[in-house]
C-alpha cells in the first residue's frame, strides 16, 4: 500500500425530474453511493467529475458546481485502506442512457427524501444535505 493522500471526486448527479442518481458498488459493501474516482495529474476537478461520470455510468453530465470537501481516512467500509481528499460536487444530467461500468452493480434515481432513507455511505447523505443547504437541492 502507498501511504499517501489521494485526490478523488464524486457526482451528485441530478436529472430533468429533480431526482439523484444512486449507484451500488461493492467496493462499498454495496452501500449506494456517488459515481467518482481518482483525478489524473494536472486533470481540472470539474473535467475530472465528467469523465468519471462518463466512466462509470454512460451520462453527460453539464452545471457542473462545488458542494463539499470529505476526508475518508481509512473507512472501514471501503475494501482497501486508503486516505481520500474527495470534492464532492452536483451536476445535472443531459442524457439518459445508463450503463454501469464495473464500479457498480445496479443503479436507482430517487428524490432526495428518498435517497436519506436507504443504505448509502456517510459521505453521500453528507454530499445530500450540503447540496440541500448550498443550493436549496436545485
Amino acid at each position: 500500500m502507498a501511504e499517501e493522500i489521494e485526490a478523488v471526486v464524486a457526482a451528485l448527479i441530478v436529472n430533468a425530474e429533480g431526482k439523484i442518481f444512486l449507484m451500488k458498488s461493492p467496493k462499498w459493501r454495496d452501500y449506494y453511493t456517488l459515481p467518482g474516482g481518482h483525478v489524473n495529474y494536472g486533470e481540472r476537478l470539474e473535467n475530472a467529475v465528467k469523465r468519471e461520470v462518463k466512466e462509470e455510468t454512460n451520462l453527460d453530465v453539464t452545471d457542473v458546481r462545488p458542494v463539499c470537501f470529505e476526508e475518508m481516512i481509512f473507512d472501514p467500509d471501503f475494501y482497501e485502506k486508503k486516505h481520500f481528499l474527495s470534492a464532492r460536487y452536483v451536476c445535472r444530467a443531459v442524457s439518459k442512457d445508463v450503463k454501469l461500468n464495473s464500479e457498480g452493480t445496479s443503479f436507482i434515481w430517487v428524490t432526495p427524501g428518498e435517497a436519506l432513507r436507504i443504505r448509502i455511505t456517510p459521505y453521500t447523505k453528507n454530499t445530500i444535505n450540503e447540496w440541500t443547504k448550498k443550493y436549496g437541492g436545485k
